[in-house]
């Protein structure tokens, strides 16, 4: 008898545990991270451009706007945000006039919905 339900224990625990790992691996208890995207940049990828030239993307429509950064070669760059329907946002900007006869990269960071963080950019050569 006592064999009988100490087997009974075993089992009622090992049930207990697989069901709690079940739950914990389930995806339904969290939602899905969107990360906020950035498309359509000018000028492209690579080009050469002047000294204080201007610059846009376009961020997602899942981007929270007011989260939206842009730093050139380590500089922060003052931004114009610009709604687009549901197409998202229109970010603009120019190059910092410090930046002379190098490569750099325009990174960009945002936040989204349910706290997903992005990034992006590109690689453009400052003229003399």
């Amino acid at each position: 008898m006592m064999m009988k339900q100490h087997n009974c224990l075993w089992f009622f625990v090992l049930m207990m545990v697989t069901s709690t790992s079940w739950a914990y691996g389930s995806s339904s208890s969290s939602k899905a991270c969107a990360k906020p995207e950035f498309t359509n940049f000018v000028p492209a990828e690579k080009t050469e451009v002047a000294v204080g030239s201007a610059f846009s993307f376009i961020a997602s429509a899942n981007t929270f706007p007011n989260t939206i950064k842009v730093t050139i070669k380590g500089l922060p760059t003052t931004l114009k945000v610009n709604p687009r329907n549901e197409d998202g946002y229109l970010v603009s900007g120019t190059i910092p006039s410090s930046l002379k006869g190098i490569y750099a990269r325009i990174a960009i960071t945002a936040d989204g919905q349910n706290n997903c963080k992005g990034d992006g950019g590109w690689l453009v050569k400052i003229a003399e």
